[in-house]
């Protein structure tokens, strides 16, 4: 039988700006700022990508998980090689990773775990 593990709710909080962020972060930065160099605006790709702009919008802002298919979507949709987005993404993650050891992300709510 699993043990009940108390629940401590007096920790501080970890402010955003603390938190390592989430690959879904990282990831639409990097589309955003691809799309923003390129000079296209957001509704002609997702035009392209054959989603609609407020799913690509919440992709960029990293509100979204989206799945291999649409980021296979979103990449050919700016014409950007997917290897070598994932390059990037993986040294934005390392570059900020040095800065130091930071507190992981909470969950802002409740949250429920199976025994």
């Amino acid at each position: 039988m699993a043990d009940i593990l108390p629940f401590h709710q007096r920790r501080a909080p970890v402010r955003d700006d603390e938190a390592e962020p989430l690959w879904r972060e990282v990831l639409g930065r990097s589309l955003r700022a691809e799309r923003e160099t390129q000079g296209e605006r957001l509704v002609d790709v997702a035009e392209r990508a054959g989603i609609s702009p407020q799913y690509l919008s919440e992709i960029e802002r990293g509100r979204k998980e989206p799945s291999s298919e649409m980021i296979a979507a979103v990449t050919g949709a700016l014409g950007v090689n997917l290897a070598g987005l994932l390059n990037g993404i993986a040294g934005d993650i390392r570059r900020i990773s040095v800065v130091g050891p930071r507190p992981a992300r909470r969950p802002a709510g409740p949250v429920l775990m199976a025994a």
